[in-house]
């Protein structure tokens, strides 16, 4: 649960001359025939007043990535509960020993089927779901994906097996029996509780008990090192206080009578009982280590003497002549610009676009997060043992309603988001936003000692914030008028730390108890590119150093040449950027000439972040897990039977995970094939005392920019009227030229565009089974 108090006041109101867009005009101009506008000194013409509007449009196709609907989730539950070989239980009153549903999501589209769809040369694709079942009812748990539908028609199920790399869509789920070993752990903390008492300064009730993910197998056993953990009252700041004290526990099967202790670990002395822990404390032999105590240094609360002129309200943007974008609310459609895309979002990953397309051709036909993974290190078995893959945990769910005026501008467009789990679909209202914004920095710009011209740079901002346990994930889609694409990641919350003791090798002494834990962030991206169709080629162009004897010079001259390759095949698609960054990434299709014949394409750059794959190339947490995060960037040929290069249940068996993304490579041509892009953004983050309370995004970050190659003939943000050029004679300006632009008049009232922080809300719950459809609203929960 997650505790939001902000306070916010905006007063006043402001006279500005914001520009507004110039009309869209479709028809093509010729130079000698169209004059620009300009104006002398005396001022705009054409002035518009702040509106509020809101563009609408309709999508030329029905959105068939869209989520599923309640009502479509509903049908899928009920059909499953209907079928006596699952022997399911109602989800609300299931145990770990029963068969339960534990998600309902929109089922892989076929590319093919959608593809045709949307040129108008097929019908709409059915409709399947994919539905995730925990089989407890079992001495060996597992969890089964199943392939559900047509939805609406007559409706069949079939496991999920193509889609995986076993052949199986199961996995065995070695931790089905979590609350019962929790209670042991418990019972086990209570038996040493004067010990904890004296080494910890806390009882067994100030803390929380758990530890490594995922679980270990050593010698046929399942293995989990466990810590303790200092509850902080009012806030969620419990990963900032480890109390150093571990023990390893045997978890192996269900019967409980196979579970027990194995050993205890302080200040990285070994106890291989809890008699001869006990003997070493009462014998007065273990050396007590600087208890990690909490304190306001936890908060995230304001602290400190007022700043300089802070308390006064800071400079914000406004949205002087209303939205200039359009959306489809139902389809989740959007027009910007020359781009078109819609919108998804799933349960696993979140945020998903497809069909992205600029200038009425398609780029992208998906752009997407597939897994997110956070590998620690340090000389404790908890933070050695944990390799966080964070789709298992969620990203939809976690996926709160944004803050206006904080996370996003007030003026922003808010989509609602909804995921069906448990049984139940839940949904964050204004949980996407969209927004335009300016960058901060221009387009373009060039003076001369006679003029200066510029160009603003405006985008459109795509973005959904995922509080995963302990840290927010930001995620942007950023849209440019000269067609680039950004995906960015952010990352604030409460770093997950280290006991200080014996930790020196792994992290900074951060605090009186307290190292930073060093760890790894890896997000991968699937980018699937269609330029100018689906026969893509991945070209290589390398700035190389080269020795050159030329014809008008006496000697060989050291220079640079351009060498441009290709990428021939899956073999030789695991790259790794080079160390200067000379190589030029580019998806090119051959058949696609401009008029110089130069293959038109897309290049694919890291722009913000200097980590791009894990430090650890073989974990021993992960293990065939991680294939897609050891690379930067990654290169298959797409298939319908491949959609995910990570399943977000690879996290309940490392070693056989259903989806191993080493298996994809098989030696398959990629020239002039419908290519997949999988890319990484990652940060290397090893905590320093600035990331207490919590990490700041101002460091934590990342990005890639997918950018035009060739693609045009010229730049093409040349066609937005968001630009200037003024011409001046030493002291007097001559001529201002606003190509069409219209200023902003009149009044903005600030306090019209302030948001209530009151009326932020939760999730708003429908209960999936039984489902009433006259009273489908169960319950209301508040973050």
């Amino acid at each position: 649960m997650k505790a939001i108090s902000v306070g916010l006041c905006i007063l006043g109101a402001l006279s500005s001359s914001f520009a507004a867009p110039a009309p869209k005009v479709n028809a093509v101009h010729h130079p000698k025939l169209s004059r620009p506008q300009f104006r002398k000194r005396n001022g705009y013409s054409n002035a518009v007043n702040v509106t509020s509007t809101a563009p609408i449009t309709s999508a030329p196709k029905a959105n068939v990535w869209a989520s599923l609907s309640n009502d479509e989730a509903a049908s899928v539950i009920s059909f499953l509960h209907d079928q006596p070989s699952l022997n399911l239980t109602a989800a609300q009153g299931s145990g770990e020993w029963d068969n339960a549903i534990l998600v309902v999501d929109l089922a892989h589209v076929n590319k093919g089927e959608a593809m045709s769809y949307l040129s108008g040369t097929g019908p709409a694709p059915d409709r399947y779901a994919k539905a995730t079942i925990s089989f407890g009812a079992t001495e060996e748990p597992y969890y089964q994906d199943f392939y559900v539908g047509p939805i609406g028609g007559n409706m069949t199920y079939t496991s999920y097996d193509w889609v995986t790399t076993t052949g199986t869509a199961k996995i065995r789920n070695y931790d089905a029996d979590y609350s019962r070993q929790y209670e042991r752990w418990f019972n086990l903390s209570m038996e040493v509780e004067d010990i904890i008492q004296d080494l910890l300064n806390a009882t067994v009730a100030d803390l929380d008990i758990w530890g490594i993910d995922p679980l270990w197998h050593e010698e046929g056993r399942v293995i989990n090192w466990l810590t303790y953990w200092r509850q902080v009252d009012g806030f969620d700041a419990s990963t900032l206080q480890p109390q150093g004290l571990f023990f390893k526990w045997d978890g192996t099967g269900r019967d409980p009578s196979g579970w027990g202790l194995i050993g205890w670990l302080y200040n990285d002395v070994y106890y291989a009982s809890t008699e001869e822990f006990r003997a070493a404390w009462q014998a007065g032999k273990i050396e007590k280590a600087t208890p990690n105590m909490g304190g306001d240094w936890v908060t995230t609360d304001k602290t400190g003497p007022d700043l300089p002129f802070d308390t006064l309200p800071p400079p914000v943007q406004i949205q002087p002549a209303g939205q200039r974008f359009a959306v489809d609310e139902e389809q989740k459609y959007v027009e910007w610009g020359d781009f078109t895309f819609y919108i998804t979002f799933t349960r696993d990953t979140g945020l998903r676009l497809f069909n992205i397309k600029f200038k009425n051709e398609t780029i992208l036909y998906e752009l997407g997060l597939q897994e997110a993974i956070a590998h620690y290190a340090g000389n404790d078995p908890v933070q050695s043992g944990i390799g966080y893959l964070d789709s298992y945990y969620g990203f939809g769910p976690w996926s709160f309603n944004l803050v206006k005026g904080m996370d996003c501008p007030t003026y922003a467009h808010f989509l609602p988001a909804t995921w069906h789990a448990d049984e139940l679909s839940k949904t964050h209202p204004m949980a996407i936003c969209l927004f335009e914004s300016d960058m901060g920095y221009l387009m373009q710009r060039h003076s001369s000692s006679e003029y200066v011209s510029a160009t603003k740079n405006i985008g459109l901002v795509v973005r959904t914030v995922a509080t995963v346990g302990n840290y927010d994930y930001s995620f942007d889609y950023t849209f440019y008028h000269d067609g680039s694409l950004e995906t960015t990641v952010r990352a604030s919350g409460y770093i997950q730390s280290a006991y200080y003791s014996k930790n020196d090798d792994y992290g900074y002494h951060i605090h009186d108890g307290l190292s930073g834990s060093m760890h790894d962030h890896v997000l991968t991206f699937k980018a699937d590119f269609d330029i100018m169709g689906t026969a893509n080629t991945l070209a290589m162009h390398s700035v190389v150093p080269a020795e050159v004897k030329y014809s008008w010079a006496n000697a060989t001259r050291s220079t640079m040449k351009l060498d441009k390759k290709y990428l021939e095949n899956e073999d030789q698609s695991k790259i790794g950027y080079d160390h200067n960054g000379q190589t030029m990434y580019v998806v090119v299709n051959k058949d696609s000439v401009n008029k110089f014949g130069e293959q038109r394409g897309y290049r694919i750059s890291p722009k913000i972040g200097g980590a791009h794959h894990l430090t650890i190339q073989e974990s021993p947490n992960l293990h065939n897990a991680q294939h897609f995060a050891t690379h930067p960037l990654y290169v298959t040929k797409q298939k319908d039977t491949e959609p995910n290069c990570a399943n977000p249940y690879n996290n309940l068996d490392t070693r056989q995970p259903l989806v191993d993304f080493n298996k994809f490579f098989d030696g398959e041509s990629l020239v002039q094939e419908d290519l997949v892009i999988w890319a990484n953004i990652a940060m290397h983050h090893v905590p320093i005392t600035g990331d207490l309370p919590t990490t700041t995004m101002s460091f934590a970050q990342g990005s890639l920019v997918f950018s035009p190659h060739n693609y045009l003939y010229h730049d093409a943000s040349r066609q937005t009227a968001q630009q200037i050029r003024i011409r001046y004679n030493n002291e007097n300006v001559t001529e201002v030229e606003t190509f069409g632009a219209k200023p902003m008049e009149g009044m903005v009232d600030l306090a019209a565009t302030a948001f209530d922080l009151w009326d932020y809300t939760g999730d708003v719950a429908v209960r999936k089974f039984p489902y009433d459809p006259l009273n489908p609203f169960n319950d209301t929960v508040s973050i």
